[in-house]
């Protein structure tokens, strides 16, 4: 360990365990995140999230009406990113307000760090001693940096085409690579080491594919407080996509500023995917499919669909738009001209807008925000091949 272990979070009395999506089933909280056994029983691959004892009406002001697992949990100033207003862009697509949340502005770069903290919490609270996760990318690093300042080991399981920027990061806060071929074999090794005591897999290990960590997803869920404080309720939200993190957190924080009476309606997520998966399951496919494909949009690649990507779409009445990797460079140099920087699957996000106006899905009058999940600095596609 390069540090003394940090203090044991304070844990929400609230939390009493883990629910499962589609059945409600109740479970206690552990580190290991198999899923939901007896909708596993009946053919269902479900994840699990946090589930909290309700609260009396004095404690809805602020982060209150958006319960968390820990408070304070572990941080290293992760949140409260900027909103960034595109009045041009808007105009040019056709749209009332677009908003831009710039997670890129994160203490790593990216929004994978509001995940690790929290992930970072649970670690300490169960007296684990290393995160271990599949990721070539954004979470690798986020675990990398959070796991060396919590005084955690840190392992990754990734490809051997992992960008030399990410590995350099890896190499320098002693996180140790073990390197696969393929998504089975990374998974494999995550379920591997979660078996064993003081290990934490933080990111999805099951095939079919669960998600990550379910305290974890939780951390996404303040993005839906600060667009409400920031620019007010949104019609629309445009999210890059792999399996649904992202998207169930911020579907779930304001599914809780409902619950809570903070809005009186739900925006509708649109989930972003560089080739169809969910938009396959939503036209009928199946949820537990392969659904391989080719893209240059690295951070939300991979063939599988998790039933979170599918609850935060449906229940939101929002859907799935694919977008190639061709339209994404062109948005990108959209948003390059306006003065952001977006890794391609951000990128993407501008591009579904597009489709979603000429498709009347979003209408001109729409308030809509798009999701920068990081910058186009460590992205292995920039920059962009000219056309």
């Amino acid at each position: 360990m390069v540090r003394d272990r940090t203090p044991k979070p304070a844990r929400n009395p609230r939390l009493r365990g883990l629910q499962c999506l589609r059945c409600d089933a109740l479970y206690p909280v552990t580190l290991t995140h198999d899923g939901c056994p007896a909708c596993k029983r009946a053919g269902f691959h479900v994840a699990l999230r946090a589930s909290y004892l309700p609260e009396g009406p004095d404690g809805l002001e602020g982060h209150d009406a958006i319960p968390m697992p820990y408070g304070p949990g572990f941080t290293l100033g992760e949140g409260h990113t900027p909103m960034h207003e595109m009045p041009a862009l808007a105009a040019q697509f056709g749209v009332a307000r677009l908003g831009i949340k710039d997670e890129s502005c994160n203490p790593t770069g990216s929004h994978k760090d509001r995940m690790t903290a929290v992930g970072v919490a649970q670690a300490l609270d169960f007296d684990a001693h290393t995160l271990v996760l599949a990721s070539s990318g954004n979470a690798a690093v986020s675990a990398a940096h959070y796991a060396w300042a919590a005084g955690l080991g840190c392992e990754v399981a990734t490809y051997e085409g992992m960008p030399a920027t990410y590995a350099r990061q890896l190499d320098a806060l002693g996180a140790r690579r073990y390197v696969f071929a393929d998504n089975a074999g990374r998974w494999a090794f995550v379920r591997e080491r979660s078996q064993h005591p003081g290990y934490f897999a933080l990111t999805n290990y099951r095939l079919p594919a669960l998600g990550s960590a379910p305290l974890a997803i939780e951390g996404y869920k303040t993005i839906a407080l600060e667009c409400l404080a920031d620019s007010g309720l949104p019609d629309h939200i445009v999210i890059p996509t792999a399996r649904g993190d992202l998207a169930w957190g911020i579907y779930a924080g304001f599914r809780d500023l409902l619950a809570a009476g903070r809005i009186a309606r739900m925006p509708r997520l649109w989930l972003v995917e560089p080739f169809a998966r969910l938009s396959r399951v939503l036209a009928g496919g199946a949820l537990n499919g392969s659904y391989p494909g080719h893209t240059a949009q690295f951070s939300t690649a991979g063939a599988t669909v998790t039933y979170l990507q599918w609850q935060a779409a449906t229940a939101t009445g929002g859907g799935a738009v694919v977008v190639g990797d061709e339209e994404a460079r062109t948005a990108r140099r959209l948003l390059t001209a306006a003065g952001v920087s977006a890794e391609l699957c951000a990128a993407a996000g501008l591009a579904a807008l597009r489709q979603l106006r000429e498709s009347d899905a979003i209408l001109a009058d729409a308030h809509v925000v798009l999701m920068l999940t990081a910058n186009a600095s460590s992205d292995p596609s920039w920059p962009d091949r000219p056309v």
